[in-house]
């Protein structure tokens, strides 16, 4: 089974900046895409930010310029959040779409969450 834990999030004021990071245990053998998403209370789950097995990166309209995810090769992921907002107040997910072995249908694996909270 794979694992996904996400962990560096936080209180930080306006404007300011954190670094969430997805690390991943567990059997897995190719990385379709990993995508960062965030559910703020009363509202659905909105996806953030994706970055697909060729590099290619997305953004919600309402990060762009102002967070960058990345990978390495670990199976990392993370998302530096720079001139944070309190509307970027949420938990923050991390999701995967991968195969545990080269005969397995790619499947979603979700973390179970980081608090980010932006306030004076």
């Amino acid at each position: 089974q794979v694992q996904l834990v996400e962990s560096g999030g936080g209180l930080v004021q306006p404007g300011g900046s954190l670094r969430l990071s997805c690390a991943a245990s567990g059997r897995i053998f190719s990385i379709n895409s990993m995508a960062w998403y965030r559910q703020a209370p009363g509202k659905e789950r909105e996806v953030v930010a994706s970055i697909a097995s060729g590099g290619s990166r997305n953004y919600a309209d309402s990060v762009k310029g102002r967070f960058t995810i990345s990978r390495d090769n670990a199976n990392a992921m993370y998302l530096q959040m720079n001139s944070l907002k309190p509307e970027d107040t949420a938990v923050y997910y991390c999701n995967y779409l991968l195969k545990s072995s080269f005969s397995d249908y790619p499947r979603n694996f979700w973390g179970r969450g980081t608090q980010v909270t932006v306030s004076s």
